[in-house]
């Protein structure tokens, strides 16, 4: 097995007197697709968004590619080619692939864009990614369907050199061809050496694309699974409580609702 691509030890994060993650740890390799899955409260945003530095960890170890990091900024995430793409893209309609892709990363030649220049660049990083559902890199986003924005938003995170990509349910609201498409690109990613995490409530896509698969439960992570070792009831019984050592979670839980 190789080192670890990000490593995360003990990490907490509290909203007021609510303790939102209660010491979690989390281990993604290169070229593995982890799942993150729990059911709504379980903390997985906020694990994500510590990992973004959109909301830094209050105490814990975070390491990466077995250097001791901090992530206090997304500035600082992006400087260790850590790429999040959320739920909701984050791709303006009226600007085309290319644009979108170097958006705010814009490259200049002679104190003007390099139009070529990143128009090269896009087209060579969808062909990488063995993208041909394109007609054009300088179609408008606006008149892609919603597997090829997910397709632009990934492959903008590629152009970045990425080496952890974070995706945020990225079949939601998709149909079946178009879910399918994402999920094989995911899998390219992860085949290329990129560590993925993937969030997503759908268990058939998760077991159909990831390696691992992570369980949190009320801010606890009760369960670090091989996909090829679990099945679908085992870790819904994890997701639900059923099953894992819940128990301290579940007594912090009811604490905060006492104080509360």
């Amino acid at each position: 097995m190789e080192s670890p691509i990000i490593e995360l030890q003990n990490v907490r994060k509290s909203f007021g007197p609510v303790e939102v993650l209660k010491g979690v740890n989390m281990t993604v390799y290169p070229g593995k697709v982890t799942a993150l899955v729990g059911d709504n409260g379980a903390g997985k945003s906020t694990l994500i968004k510590g990992l973004s530095g959109a909301q830094p960890y209050d105490s814990g170890d975070v390491s990466f590619e077995g250097a001791p990091i901090t992530l206090n900024s997304p500035k600082d995430a992006s400087g260790h080619a850590i790429e999040v793409v959320y739920q909701d893209l984050s791709l303006c309609e009226n600007l085309d692939i290319v644009q979108n892709m170097f958006l705010g990363r814009e490259e200049i030649h002679q104190r003007m864009l390099d139009q070529p220049e990143m128009e090269k660049h896009a087209t060579a990083t969808l062909q990488g990614l063995s993208v041909r559902t394109m007609k054009s890199v300088r179609q408008k986003v606006s008149s892609l369907s919603g597997g090829q924005r997910q397709t632009v938003a990934i492959a903008r995170a590629v152009l970045q050199k990425a080496k952890l990509v974070i995706l945020d349910e990225p079949t939601a609201a998709l149909g079946v061809a178009q879910t399918e498409q994402v999920l094989a690109l995911v899998r390219r990613l992860a085949d290329a050496g990129v560590g993925v995490i993937i969030i997503s409530h759908n268990l058939a896509d998760v077991f159909e694309v990831a390696d691992y698969i992570n369980v949190l439960y009320l801010g606890a992570m009760v369960a670090q699974l091989k996909t090829s070792e679990t099945n679908y009831n085992e870790v819904v019984a994890y997701i639900t409580g059923i099953k894992g050592d819940t128990a301290a979670a579940e007594e912090v839980d009811e604490e905060e609702e006492v104080v509360s």
